[in-house]
């Protein structure tokens, strides 16, 4: 099934406890350490609803935001267009995709490129990247660990209740194909006062240091930091979430 169809339309209800102002702010820091400035184009792939995009906007950036999920992008527009915001959407895969010219960065946080699962696909993300960027463009993007899926998320059920929706979220870890799969049961109030339910199936992956940096050189990207997430610390085994700092 495609993922965020249902879910798009509670999913920054069920995202307020995500501090995307801290986030943003790390984010941008990490930009500015290199070279990235206000006025500077930047490019979000996974955008969803458009929410760090439109952070970014409103510190001086031009954006482009990029998404699978139409609607993600719908509820981005429509934020974006009550917000007085000029941001340009589009709906594309971030493996297979094509900026109408090139950027001075690109970045993806929230677990976005945890949804790509092999290395044939992670390469050819970078692929896009590197084609997509200005020489010495920058490339800044989160993943959650496999420490993470394996040893935390596990194999547990999470539900939320609200008063207009619910989700049930079951999750399984295989450790074999170190994919994540979330099993989620949506249910959101209609206008007749009763509520429709959506089954939505969600597969991130694990990877590896060695897989990411491989595939991002194979593409002509060049690490130049490795974070544990919202620091300037070397990752560590109980990392939960790390950031790369790529150019080309």
């Amino acid at each position: 099934m495609e993922a965020y169809t249902g879910f798009a339309y509670v999913y920054d209800e069920y995202m307020d406890n995500i501090p995307y102002d801290e986030w943003s702010e790390y984010l941008i820091e990490l930009l500015k350490e290199n070279g990235i400035e206000k006025g500077q184009c930047i490019a979000e792939l996974g955008c969803g609803t458009g929410t760090v995009t439109r952070i970014l906007d409103s510190n001086g950036y031009d954006c482009i935001g990029i998404d699978l999920s139409e609607d993600m992008l719908a509820i981005a527009s429509e934020k974006t267009y009550d917000n007085d915001q000029e941001i340009i959407y589009t709906h594309q895969d971030m493996r297979d995709f094509a900026l109408p010219y090139t950027v001075d960065a690109m970045v993806s946080i929230g677990d976005s490129m945890n949804y790509i699962t092999t290395a044939d696909d992670l390469k050819s993300v970078f692929e896009c990247v590197y084609n997509g960027l200005e020489e010495g463009g920058v490339f800044i993007f989160d993943l959650k660990t496999i420490h993470f899926f394996r040893d935390i998320l596990s194999d547990n059920t999470y539900a939320q209740n609200r008063d207009d929706s619910a989700f049930i979220w079951d999750n399984c870890y295989e450790e074999k194909t170190r994919n994540n799969i979330y099993n989620l049961a949506v249910f959101v109030l209609n206008e007749d006062g009763a509520f429709d339910r959506y089954e939505e199936n969600h597969c991130q992956h694990g990877f590896t240091m060695e897989e990411v940096l491989s595939s991002a050189e194979a593409a002509g990207l060049t690490c130049t930091a490795t974070y544990d997430a919202f620091s300037h610390d070397a990752p560590k085994d109980d990392s939960e979430r790390l950031y790369f700092v790529f150019k080309r």
